[in-house]
């Protein structure tokens, strides 16, 4: 490190790909004991710039000065072995070893607990990670990189999985290796965490440099200006519209732990969703939200109880495709995992869920497949080159549609979204909220898992929080406050 705290210093970087240009002369500074946030729409070049400095890209123009001791990388994108441990993970490639050369498995779990306590997390070192979800599983790529003790950390979107408490823990331990001399990238599209961490922000826009400045200087409202070129109001805001009757009702729903003997992960739910209601569920990590759209969608046939009614008949649930039939649709939380085939191109992945009604005498019909596609693609503002684009190559935004396109063509009366946003930009997350309100609109009831609050209060007509696998409270719209709400959703004491 130099004199004046600079561990690395990029000057004039651009990187180009086939047809297009990346970055366009970025500079770049990261200090000691400084966290400098690094903000930008989906496809601004933000994770290309960092896959230069942690080494993943040697080809570019520009220069790059590194003096840390070290780069690591947090990934938005989970890098973990599922039929690996936790400790086994955290240490791939780093094993602790015997004075006889083999691996120490005792201090390697020994270690990894006690990053994992670090980061206040009740997760196993001997798990296998393909048991856990996802948020913990970011807690595991946390941990991971702050094993490789680096003097420069890049985080990107690190708690975009995760709770509340877990993201304050989060904030903790970077202010604690700040205080040590750490430097820290911070790239998020979260403003509140901009204003939590940063001491420097740098904002990029088509792959240029749009300014690069001590927060201290800037605020809010002039960032996302950066971002995106226009103000801040021009942004969501939920339209009334009316409320129907009940669609889907869930009584006495119960979902069985598999894992503990005798216990719960659900315990006597009951709720009803009503045509053009927006339903939040809110509350921590643990506390059952996922596993609840789960339960309806069958995903856990033989672990749940209860009933559940559809337009006031009792339906019989065994598989998403009862689900399907029965008039519901999931936005699955990992859409790259459950919701899309990364190598297969737009059109598939949008026909994949209604491939039944685009046949004809058992052979799809392409014409009918590329027409409904084209629709979708027009009416949710898919942005590609073509239909046959593969989902892998989309941003992140725009992968999200097509997710939820696939489902649309189902003609869904239930529309069940699991952190509909996670990981996308400003300006994408905006045009999703818009498809949301039209959809309501339209008198579909739409069920929301979001572990953004102010998300959450912002799109819904009614909040139910969920703590320890029970309901905790309901809050009609009027009633909505940040305080009100988080207290509902904490665990009992």
């Amino acid at each position: 490190m130099s004199s004046d705290g600079v561990l690395i210093q990029a000057t004039g970087i651009t990187k180009r790909f086939p047809g297009t240009v990346a970055l366009d002369g970025v500079d770049f500074c990261v200090r000691a004991g400084r966290v400098h946030s690094l903000v930008g729409e989906n496809g601004a070049g933000k994770s290309t710039l960092m896959n230069i400095l942690s080494g993943v890209y040697g080809d570019y123009e520009g220069k790059l000065d590194i003096r840390a001791r070290g780069v690591a990388m947090i990934h938005q994108e989970l890098n973990l072995v599922p039929e690996m441990t936790v400790a086994e993970n955290i240490f791939l490639g780093r094993e602790p070893r015997t004075a006889l050369g083999l691996v120490d498995r005792r201090r390697m779990e020994r270690n990894a607990a006690a990053l994992l306590q670090q980061l206040g997390a009740p997760i196993r070192p001997g798990q296998a990670v393909r048991e856990l979800r996802v948020g913990e599983q970011q807690i595991v790529e946390i941990a991971k990189t702050l094993s490789q003790e680096a003097e420069v950390l890049i985080m990107d979107e690190p708690t975009s999985s995760l709770s509340e408490r877990e993201t304050r823990t989060l904030f903790d331990l970077i202010r604690d290796l700040k205080a040590k001399g750490n430097g820290i990238v911070y790239i998020t599209h979260k403003m509140s965490e901009v204003s939590a961490l940063s001491d420097e922000v740098t904002i990029l826009r088509d792959g240029r440099l749009v300014k690069s400045v001590p927060f201290s200087q800037t605020s809010i409202a002039e960032i996302i200006r950066g971002m995106v070129g226009r103000e801040g109001k021009d942004f969501f805001v939920k339209n009334p519209h009316g409320i129907g009757d009940c669609v889907l009702e869930m009584e006495g729903l119960c979902l069985d732990d598999t894992q503990r003997r005798g216990r719960r992960l659900l315990e006597d739910i009951s709720l009803q969703v009503r045509a053009g209601e927006v339903l939040g569920i809110y509350g921590l990590m643990g506390a059952g939200r996922s596993e609840l759209l789960g339960s309806v969608f069958g995903l856990y046939p033989d672990q749940v109880s209860g009933k559940v009614r559809i337009g006031g008949t009792p339906v019989r649930i065994r598989s998403p495709r009862d689900a399907v039939r029965c008039g519901m649709a999931l936005l699955p939380e990992d859409r790259k995992q459950d919701g899309l085939v990364m190598g297969m191109d737009i059109t598939r992945n949008t026909t994949l869920a209604a491939l039944e009604s685009l046949c004809r005498h058992g052979l799809t019909d392409t014409r009918a497949e590329k027409a409904r596609t084209d629709e979708y693609r027009s009416r949710l503002g898919i942005r590609s080159h073509s239909n046959r684009q593969t989902a892998g190559e989309l941003s992140g935004g725009n992968q999200q549609k097509v997710v939820l396109a696939k489902w649309l063509l189902t003609n869904p009366r239930v529309l069940f979204l699991d952190e509909p946003t996670r990981g996308i930009d400003i300006s994408a997350k905006n045009e999703i909220y818009k498809l949301m309100d039209e959809l309501s609109a339209s008198g579909m009831a739409l069920v929301v898992v979001s572990s953004e609050l102010p998300e959450i209060m912002a799109v819904s007509d009614r909040i139910v929080t969920l703590r320890d696998g029970r309901i905790g409270a309901e809050f009609p719209r009027e009633r909505f406050t940040e305080e009100s709400i988080l207290k509902a959703a904490l665990p009992a004491t």
